[in-house]
Protein backbone atom coordinates (compact mmCIF):
# COMPACT_ATOMS: atom_id res chain seq x y z
CA UNK A 1 0.00 0.00 0.00
CA UNK A 2 1.29 3.71 -1.34
CA UNK A 3 0.14 7.22 -0.47
CA UNK A 4 1.75 9.74 -2.59
CA UNK A 5 1.02 13.42 -2.13
CA UNK A 6 1.41 16.42 -4.42
CA UNK A 7 0.46 19.86 -4.31
CA UNK A 8 3.02 21.49 -1.66
CA UNK A 9 4.17 25.20 -2.70
CA UNK A 10 4.81 28.60 -1.81
CA UNK A 11 1.76 30.57 -1.73
CA UNK A 12 0.77 34.34 -0.71
CA UNK A 13 -1.94 34.82 2.38
CA UNK A 14 -5.60 34.66 1.42
CA UNK A 15 -4.77 31.82 -1.19
CA UNK A 16 -5.98 28.62 -2.00
CA UNK A 17 -4.11 25.38 -2.68
CA UNK A 18 -5.62 22.15 -3.03
CA UNK A 19 -3.09 19.07 -1.76
CA UNK A 20 -3.86 15.13 -3.37
CA UNK A 21 -2.71 12.23 -2.09
CA UNK A 22 -3.10 8.79 -4.60
CA UNK A 23 -3.86 5.75 -3.24
CA UNK A 24 -2.41 2.22 -4.76
CA UNK A 25 -2.59 -1.62 -3.12
CA UNK A 26 -5.98 -0.74 -1.30
CA UNK A 27 -9.40 1.21 -1.75
CA UNK A 28 -11.51 3.83 0.60
CA UNK A 29 -13.43 1.36 1.65
CA UNK A 30 -13.80 0.67 5.33
CA UNK A 31 -10.95 3.00 5.68
CA UNK A 32 -10.64 6.88 7.51
CA UNK A 33 -8.75 9.52 6.01
CA UNK A 34 -7.01 12.15 7.74
CA UNK A 35 -4.52 15.05 7.12
CA UNK A 36 -1.91 16.26 9.32
CA UNK A 37 0.36 18.93 9.46
CA UNK A 38 3.99 19.77 11.33
CA UNK A 39 5.06 23.51 11.60
CA UNK A 40 8.66 23.14 11.76
CA UNK A 41 9.79 22.90 15.36
CA UNK A 42 6.36 21.35 15.90
CA UNK A 43 4.32 18.33 16.87
CA UNK A 44 2.28 16.48 14.20
CA UNK A 45 -1.14 17.90 14.83
CA UNK A 46 -4.51 16.48 13.41
CA UNK A 47 -6.27 18.60 11.13
CA UNK A 48 -9.08 17.08 9.41
CA UNK A 49 -10.56 13.59 9.17
CA UNK A 50 -13.27 12.26 6.81
CA UNK A 51 -14.95 8.58 7.83
CA UNK A 52 -15.23 5.71 5.97
CA UNK A 53 -18.92 7.04 4.84
CA UNK A 54 -17.03 9.44 2.48
CA UNK A 55 -19.39 11.94 4.17
CA UNK A 56 -18.83 12.66 7.83
CA UNK A 57 -15.90 15.19 8.35
CA UNK A 58 -14.12 16.38 11.52
CA UNK A 59 -11.83 20.02 11.49
CA UNK A 60 -9.50 21.17 14.39
CA UNK A 61 -10.75 24.75 15.53
CA UNK A 62 -7.86 25.93 13.21
CA UNK A 63 -8.94 25.27 10.03
CA UNK A 64 -12.21 24.45 10.37
CA UNK A 65 -14.45 26.91 7.14
CA UNK A 66 -11.25 27.28 5.53
CA UNK A 67 -9.88 23.75 4.59
CA UNK A 68 -11.88 20.88 3.16
CA UNK A 69 -11.04 17.34 3.19
CA UNK A 70 -12.54 14.64 0.84
CA UNK A 71 -11.93 11.82 -1.83
CA UNK A 72 -12.86 10.26 -5.26
CA UNK A 73 -13.42 6.84 -4.32
CA UNK A 74 -12.97 5.94 -8.53
CA UNK A 75 -9.68 7.56 -8.97
CA UNK A 76 -8.46 6.26 -5.81
CA UNK A 77 -7.51 9.69 -4.57
CA UNK A 78 -8.22 12.03 -1.37
CA UNK A 79 -7.84 15.53 -1.22
CA UNK A 80 -7.02 18.31 1.60
CA UNK A 81 -9.03 21.94 -0.69
CA UNK A 82 -7.34 24.93 1.53
CA UNK A 83 -9.01 28.32 1.58
CA UNK A 84 -7.81 31.58 2.25
CA UNK A 85 -4.25 30.67 3.73
CA UNK A 86 -2.84 31.92 6.64
CA UNK A 87 0.90 32.68 7.58
CA UNK A 88 0.52 29.80 10.26
CA UNK A 89 -0.51 27.34 7.98
CA UNK A 90 2.78 27.06 6.98
CA UNK A 91 3.66 23.26 7.48
CA UNK A 92 4.81 19.85 6.37
CA UNK A 93 1.47 18.10 5.59
CA UNK A 94 0.72 14.53 5.41
CA UNK A 95 -2.29 12.38 4.67
CA UNK A 96 -2.99 9.60 6.16
CA UNK A 97 -5.06 6.32 5.51
CA UNK A 98 -6.21 4.12 8.68
CA UNK A 99 -7.60 0.62 7.52
CA UNK A 100 -8.22 -1.78 9.91
CA UNK A 101 -5.09 -2.13 11.98
CA UNK A 102 -3.12 -0.58 9.67
CA UNK A 103 -2.01 3.23 9.21
CA UNK A 104 -0.55 4.21 6.17
CA UNK A 105 1.22 7.90 5.53
CA UNK A 106 1.93 9.84 2.73
CA UNK A 107 5.44 10.90 2.35
CA UNK A 108 4.74 14.92 3.35
CA UNK A 109 4.86 17.85 1.30
CA UNK A 110 5.34 21.47 1.93
CA UNK A 111 3.06 24.03 2.01
CA UNK A 112 4.77 27.65 2.71
CA UNK A 113 2.11 30.90 3.38
CA UNK A 114 4.56 34.32 2.80
CA UNK A 115 3.93 37.35 0.77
Amino acid sequence: VQLVQSGGRLVQPGGSLTLSCTLSGTTFEAATIHWYRQPAGELRENVAFLDSDGVTTMYDKSVKGRFTVSRDSAKNMMFLQMNNLRIEDTAVYYCQLKKGYYIYWGQGTQVTVSS
